[in-house]
This record gives structure tokens, C-alpha cells and sequence, in this order.
């Protein structure tokens, strides 16, 4: 599987996004969780692009978008996605957001006024509670571990990817989400944005979710170790369209665990 070419830049409030755009027809927006990049994508791509024009990006810190020194946090990616929309001069695109872009989605949704003609989730990060164990204390000792020695270094990002799947990721999953968080600017970037983490961008729009009142499918891998199915279930009762699909053998990465049964989810919803 070829990885993604992300051959575009928009500048947005100063930073450069690398995004790709691939085929032709009703628009329909991918957006990327963390510690993962645009080429979760990879394998949906190809069949989603036969009669839609498909965007992806790196999100700003992430994959091959600027890593700056700076706010990269939840509270700035929803400003920089209503900044992208714009760009592309979309007005009502379907999204489909997985992870930390499931909370960019329904940020820029709710606080910026960004509208979508439907809403894909996947295993998203929408209320509080979250934040792994290890998340926490990496955020802590931000400074410590962004001088970590190379090799440390990414032995501990691919062993923190790694546990985003329910299946052994192949080395070339491993390389695609790892590679650019081991870059001289890739691995502070790997710490700042884990210490940025903050469930007060979540808690700021959890009693508005009942205004997502648009058409919604939410994926959730039932051997989800990062955000158990049952927060799911949750989040379904609290968005008033929307339909629960629970992905069987899949965990948080359901990109990789069970691609064919996203895709044809994702083929029966999306009009």
C-alpha cells in the first residue's frame, strides 16, 4: 500500500498544512487523531475517492505539517480546520474524524460554526474523562523525555502506537505514524503535543453535543484499549442523530485493524 502524497500547502494563521486532494464529486473532509498523521487514510483513500474529491491533512504538529514550538493543542486545531474549509472554499462537506479529530469535527462544529452535510466518528475523543496513564506522565515530564536518546525515542512512540491496535501493526504502519516523530524537530514535537493535552477543550462543548443535529455514524472498535466501547455508547445517547456501530477485532486504530469493514460502513452511511 503506497503511502499518501500530501503535495499541497495552506498557509493558515501563519502555519503551513500539508494536505492532498484525490477525486472528484461531493466533497468529503478526513481528519487524523494522535500520535497518527494523514495516512491512516491510505487504505480507505483509493475507494472513497471513486466519485467523491477526498481531502486529507496533517493536522499543525503532526506528520508532515509544521511542528512549531507553540500552541498545537485541541483549542487552536478546530480555528486552523474552519481556516482550511475556507481555503478550500467548502461549504457543507461530509467529515469523517477519527480520534482527536472526532473533538477538532465537533469543535469546529459547534464553537466555529462550521457546517457538514453528514459527521463520521471513529473512536473519537468528545467528553471527559481521557487520557492514558502513560499519557499523564509523559505530559509531566515533558522536557525529560523530548532529549530522550533517538533510539529510546522511537521505541517508545512505536510501542505507544502499537497499543492502538488490537492486531501486531506491520513495520510499514509502524514507519508511516513513527518516522515523523523521529525527526530532530519530530521528537519535541512528539512531547509538546502529548503535554498540551487538556480535557478542558473537551469539557467545553460536552453539554452542547445535543446540538450535533445532523446525520452521524459512530465507529467504535469493541477492543478499543485507548477509550472503551462503553464511551461510545455513551456519546450515541448524546448526539441525536446518530447511528452506533460497533467494528468487531478492532481497537482504537480501526484504520488498521479492520479496514474493509470501515470502508463499507462508511459506504452504506455517506449519501
Amino acid at each position: 500500500m503506497k503511502p499518501l502524497q500530501l503535495d499541497k500547502t495552506a498557509k493558515i494563521q501563519g502555519h503551513a498544512l500539508r494536505y492532498g486532494v484525490w477525486g472528484e464529486g461531493p466533497p468529503l473532509v478526513l481528519i487524523h487523531g494522535t500520535p497518527f498523521n494523514a495516512q491512516v487514510w491510505r487504505r480507505l483513500l483509493p475507494l472513497l475517492a471513486r466519485g467523491r474529491q477526498v481531502y486529507a491533512y496533517d493536522l499543525l504538529g503532526y506528520g508532515s505539517s509544521d511542528k512549531p514550538d507553540t500552541d498545537v493543542s485541541l483549542g487552536v486545531q478546530n480555528t486552523l480546520l474552519a481556516g482550511l474549509l475556507d481555503h478550500w472554499d467548502l461549504v457543507a462537506p461530509d467529515v469523517v474524524a477519527h480520534d482527536f479529530g472526532g473533538a477538532t469535527a465537533l469543535r469546529a462544529h459547534l464553537l466555529d460554526g462550521c457546517a457538514y452535510r453528514t459527521l463520521t466518528l471513529i473512536d473519537p475523543v468528545a467528553f471527559g474523562p481521557w487520557g492514558s496513564p502513560m499519557v499523564r506522565h509523559l505530559s509531566q515530564h515533558e522536557a525529560g523525555f523530548a532529549g530522550l536518546e533517538p533510539g529510546l525515542h522511537r521505541a517508545l512512540v512505536e510501542a505507544y502506537v502499537a497499543t492502538a491496535a488490537a492486531s501486531p501493526l506491520s513495520p510499514e504502519a509502524l514507519a508511516l505514524y513513527g518516522d515523523p516523530w523521529c525527526t530532530p524537530d519530530g521528537q519535541p514535537a512528539f512531547y509538546r503535543q502529548i503535554a498540551q493535552m487538556d480535557r478542558v477543550y473537551t469539557d467545553e462543548i460536552a453539554a452542547d453535543l445535543h446540538r450535533v443535529d445532523l446525520p452521524t455514524l459512530l465507529l467504535w472498535g469493541e477492543e478499543d484499549a485507548w477509550i472503551p466501547i462503553a464511551r461510545g455508547r455513551e456519546l450515541a445517547g448524546r448526539l441525536p442523530d446518530c447511528r452506533f456501530e460497533p467494528v468487531p477485532g478492532a481497537g482504537h486504530l480501526v484504520q488498521e485493524d479492520a479496514s474493509d469493514a470501515l470502508i463499507a460502513a462508511l459506504l452504506r452511511f455517506l449519501p
